[in-house]
């Protein structure tokens, strides 16, 4: 039995290559490591685009730590550890540093067994397919058409564009000028990361349901599941949503209420690999399958493993070895529309000691 001796976290600061719409500039991880009696540690993480890397780091030395330290290193710790949370919340920030310390667990018990992460959590599959995805509603035409002929270039069938202007013939155009580089064959998904109401939505998909749409991603703001409702009786365009719910419960009833026909939690966000199995588990057993969402060379090794997987996220140079996060390749690989994962034993994921910290703000 492996006993937990010490847990530790630190945020590291991302810079983006290019910033993504709205000024997000950044993405901050907090790496997690639980060291055992053994001499084995694991390692996890979390993740954020803006907000919260600090308090991560601090929830897991501070509150998580010392409930952990000289219990056994399991997946099994993580509904205790929510309990001991649950006076800071039950969702948020909790979940997130609970992420970082079950995917430490995931990796620990993966390395004491010899076995990759994927043959541990239970390899269903060789590869899933991949999709191109960018975070590109601010850029020109030119610039967006670039963007997606290099993913067709690079092999990907299938890609993802932002909607959501404040001119619908924008969106018209550009989704029009996207079609025409993947052409008729390929899957056009879009992504309104929640900028719509029930009209602008039913206007908007009514006009653009005609380039053959895949899916829309947050057409509404995601924690308002009766709008969802109200807009599914306008369009028969179908629904991805999730990257904003939390909890098993949460995505029940989004797939009860007929509202979400992919669902994409972030492992992150959900808590970790524990619940983000749990959730995909549940919806499948309901006809929904997952596309998880970012933080690809985490999502690409769970989907091998999913009862039911539509595509995972390939995001334009945002993904943790482009950000330069890795000191080695991960093992998982995206090629020609598909990914792959070996890993060696655990998930492959060594972070750089070159990283910079996030610094604390300023007074």
């Amino acid at each position: 039995m492996l006993v937990v001796r010490e847990v530790s976290a630190r945020a590291f600061r991302l810079p983006l290559h290019r910033s993504w719409d709205g000024g997000v500039d950044r993405n901050d991880v907090v790496v997690v490591r639980v060291a055992t009696d053994g001499g084995l540690v694991g390692t996890g993480l979390s993740w954020t685009p803006l907000i919260g890397a600090r308090a991560v780091e601090a929830l897991v030395n501070d509150d998580i730590a010392p409930a952990l330290v000289g219990r056994e290193a399991h997946p099994a710790r993580w509904e205790e550890l929510h309990w001991h949370l649950r006076e800071a919340g039950t969702s948020g920030l909790t979940l997130m540093a609970l992420a970082g310390v079950d995917i430490a667990l995931w990796d620990l018990r993966a390395r004491a067994a010899g076995v990759s992460l994927v043959e541990a959590v239970g390899r269903r599959r060789e590869s899933v397919p991949s999709y191109g995805s960018g975070v590109n509603l601010d850029y020109c035409l030119d610039d967006l058409v670039e963007q997606v002929r290099g993913w067709v270039a690079a092999g990907h069938t299938a890609v993802k564009i932002k909607v959501g202007s404040a001119d619908l013939a924008r969106d018209v155009e550009r989704v029009g000028a996207v079609r025409e580089v993947i052409g008729p064959d390929g899957v056009l998904m879009v992504d309104a990361n929640q900028r719509w109401d029930v009209p602008a939505a039913a206007r908007a998909l009514s006009a653009l349901e005609g380039f053959g749409l895949h899916f829309i991603e947050e057409p509404l703001p995601a924690q308002d599941l009766e709008a969802h409702v109200r807009l599914r009786g306008r369009t028969s365009v179908p629904f991805a949503i999730g990257e904003n719910l939390r909890t098993v419960g949460e995505f029940e009833r989004a797939v009860e209420l007929g509202v979400c026909d992919v669902a994409q939690p972030n492992v992150v966000r959900v808590g970790g690999i524990t619940p983000f199995v749990r959730i995909a588990e549940s919806v499948a057993r309901r006809g929904v399958p997952v596309a998880p969402h970012l933080l690809p060379e985490l999502s690409g090794q769970l989907a091998l493993c999913l009862p039911s997987v539509v595509m995972v996220e390939d995001i334009d140079h945002a993904s943790l070895a482009a950000l330069g996060a890795l000191a080695e390749p991960s093992g998982v690989e995206f090629h020609r529309g598909r990914v792959r994962a070996d890993t060696g034993p655990g998930h492959g994921l060594v972070f750089a000691d070159t990283l910079a910290p996030v610094a604390s703000a300023s007074p």
